[in-house]
């Protein structure tokens, strides 16, 4: 294996150490935004070439070089490998001059590592919030088909991991959808921040060659130029609200994954897993465990560490580029290899599990969750709301007491407690009639959640 030059020795007597040389090189990690660089500095030459600065042949040389240099990195196995290099932009100056000659040592004229660095960084990471945009969509569709798949299902809400009141299945699915649609909304917003062009800003004062910055970034498909040379070097701004959105993507997964874990349990029994998804017990054969979720919700924890290495690296950096900044990269490459895995695993997860309707709809019906019910249908007979709330506690009290559910108690046993309670009461209390009568915007009456899921539905094919 050959070494590269290094781009900065002119002004140094003495080879580097070689430990330190070795911690100072990042090739074994950037070497990921070599196509993004490679694209980036086509761009350049050809803003390099409308200033004068290249001539028309020059340029043809330069692209030709680079265009090959892409072609054989997608050909051969080991091209990262034939040549040892500080960093990705090392690489891929030798690699051209090994091709075209001097004509390759002309490319960085008008600018540094600084700007360079900062736009593949952008460039690569603009394709991957695409990508991971398309993950979450993939997700949210999940989640609709297993909401439509099981319309009618219904199970018990929870506050306090207490049995609360009944909702439907698929108004569950749609909290989740509804959180990834957030998710894909803060994505769409980093993006924009993202897709800002830091060329031409050279180390940090900006270039002193004539070159058109707003041609190149229309080539390379940015929205703009970043406005001052000082802050587009030293910005990693799109670098934390980007491990921000995957964090938060993170703690929606691990609150569905945490949910579905607990209802796959015996206790609960509401969702049964499919092999494709779980694991055996090397010790216990009876066993089924949901490892898949289980890895979601600890890989949370991963990319917050991300977020937070991002945010301490940066808090304390005077401007505009510091080395310290080369740690960006092994952060945003992990959330984003973490996040899109992630979401592929939940999204085959949601593929892959069976509501147990008769199961679930039977927990729905126990436990009091109802109370509420009879609190409102005191309040329609005239009662003031905290005065049929503290009636419906004794009534409640009662029921325990006895061991039986609100609907089993008597006409006779119900007025004991209020005078205003008729025998239209077990109308009130029966399940259909809890989930109709939250029919408002947003509630889980089915008349609601059905037009929830066609407007989500909707949304999912035109955005």
């Amino acid at each position: 294996m050959s070494e590269t030059k290094n781009l900065w020795g002119g002004r140094f007597r003495e080879v580097a150490d070689a430990g330190f040389a070795a911690f100072n090189r990042s090739f074994g990690f950037d070497r990921r935004l070599f196509a993004a660089d490679v694209r980036a500095s086509l761009a350049h030459a050809e803003g390099l070439r409308a200033a004068g600065v290249l001539t028309d042949e020059e340029a043809r040389q330069i692209a030709d070089g680079l265009q090959t240099m892409l072609m054989r990195a997608r050909v051969e196995a080991d091209y990262f490998e034939q040549l040892e290099a500080e960093d990705v932009h090392s690489f891929i100056e030798a690699r051209l001059v090994e091709l075209i000659g001097d004509a390759g040592r002309k490319l960085h004229t008008g600018r540094s590592r600084n700007d360079q660095v900062a736009t593949a960084l952008r460039l690569w990471l603009r394709e991957e919030l695409d990508a991971i945009t398309e993950r979450v969509r993939a997700t949210q569709g999940a989640l609709l088909d297993l909401a439509e798949a099981h319309a009618d299902a219904v199970l018990p809400g929870y506050t306090h991991l207490q049995r609360a009141q009944p909702i439907l299945w698929a108004h569950w699915c749609l909290a989740y959808f509804e959180m990834l649609q957030r998710d894909r909304e803060r994505l769409a917003d980093a993006r924009r921040r993202t897709n800002v062009m830091p060329l031409g800003a050279a180390a940090l004062a900006g270039t002193s060659y004539p070159i058109d910055r707003e041609q190149v970034a229309r080539a390379l498909e940015f929205d703009g130029v970043a406005r001052n040379s000082l802050d587009a070097v030293s910005d990693r701004d799109f670098c934390v609200e980007f491990a921000a959105a995957a964090s938060l993507i993170m703690l929606h997964l691990s609150r569905l994954a945490e949910d579905i874990i607990i209802y796959a349990t015996t206790e609960f029994g509401f969702i049964e897993l499919g092999d494709a998804i779980s694991t055996g017990s090397s010790l216990m054969p009876q066993k089924k465990n949901p490892d898949a979720l289980e890895l979601v919700r600890g890989k949370a924890g991963r990319i917050f560490g991300q977020l937070l290495a991002l945010l301490t690296m940066l808090k304390g950096l005077p401007l505009a580029y510091n080395k310290d900044m080369q740690e960006d990269k092994e952060a945003v490459f992990d959330a984003a290899d973490t996040i899109s895995a992630v979401l592929d695993v939940t999204t085959t997860v949601l593929r892959n599990i069976s509501v147990r309707a008769e199961q679930a709809r039977a927990a729905a019906m126990r436990g009091y969750m109802n109370a509420t019910e009879l609190a409102d249908y005191l309040v329609r007979k005239g009662l003031p709301f905290r005065q049929a709330h503290e009636v419906t506690g004794r009534i409640v009290l009662g029921a325990l007491a006895r061991g039986i559910e609100l609907n089993d108690l008597t006409l006779a046993e119900l007025r004991a407690f209020s005078a205003l309670i008729e025998q239209d009461v077990y109308d009130a209390l029966a399940l259909a009639q809890t989930l109709n009568t939250k029919a408002q915007t947003g509630g889980t009456a089915p008349v609601r959640v059905a037009e929830a899921l066609a407007a989500a539905r909707a949304s999912l094919a035109t955005e």
